[in-house]
């Protein structure tokens, strides 16, 4: 009887702890349609673990610069679609498409970055880049992901 209680509260215990870990992969806190911000300037650029940081200001849509957080993946997850820790620099200008906070809060979850020179850098979460084509097909023979030189 002892034993059986034991293994329930540990297994009460797993779950209590994993939940919050499993509804941190979701994206609940994010905006099902995606916004895109012009002209924005990188600010900096975390190659971090569990996810990689964009910080960038743009304006918003009153036109008031703010200051905007969105989040990618993982660096092991973008090094396989082409990004470096180098993939984007301080003022550096980007035009940013994510899914915002459902909040209102200047952050979100990263779709795309077009770069200044137009090639895009793209997120691993969330699948194709709209085009209902996913960004490892692609039919130019480019890598999807890699800054043009």
């Amino acid at each position: 009887m002892a034993r059986r209680l034991t293994a329930t509260l540990l297994m009460l215990g797993a779950l209590a702890i994993s939940s919050p870990l499993l509804a941190h992969h979701g994206n609940a806190a994010f905006s099902d349609k995606p916004i895109t911000l012009k002209d924005g300037k990188v600010t900096s650029f975390s190659w971090s673990n569990p996810h990689s940081l964009v910080e960038f200001d743009a304006k918003d849509d009153k036109g008031k610069m703010q200051h905007w957080v969105v989040e990618t993946a993982a660096p092991q997850a973008l090094v396989l679609i082409g990004w470096s820790k180098s993939s984007l620099q301080p003022g550096d200008v980007i035009a940013v498409t994510m899914y915002q906070a459902k909040t209102g809060a200047p952050a979100g979850r990263l779709q795309k970055i077009v770069l200044a020179d137009g090639s895009e850098l793209h997120d691993t979460q969330l699948g194709a880049d709209g085009s209902g084509k996913a960004r490892y097909n692609n039919p130019d023979g480019e890598t999807p992901g890699v800054k043009k030189q």
